[in-house]
């Protein structure tokens, strides 16, 4: 995944205002309690941001993978 998808998908769940104050403000402890802001410009994998995101958010996995994706098996 990309940094703009995983943008792209904050907006879609969160909104465009509620997502930029998560990504900036939650801190992920499976991330090494960082925001998911410092993880990105740590250079982590969008993907796994995204999904410890929606986990600490209690997204439901139907809706973790998008609009326009399935869950994996």
């Amino acid at each position: 995944m990309r940094v703009s998808r995983f943008n792209e998908m904050v907006v879609h769940e969160f909104g465009q205002a509620q997502g930029r104050i998560l990504v900036r403000d939650t801190v992920l402890g499976e991330l090494g309690h960082r925001t998911a802001e410092q993880a990105l410009a740590d250079g982590e994998d969008p993907k796994l941001v995204w999904f410890a995101l929606c986990r600490e958010q209690q997204v439901p996995e139907s809706r973790q993978w998008g609009p326009d994706q399935e869950p994996r098996s």
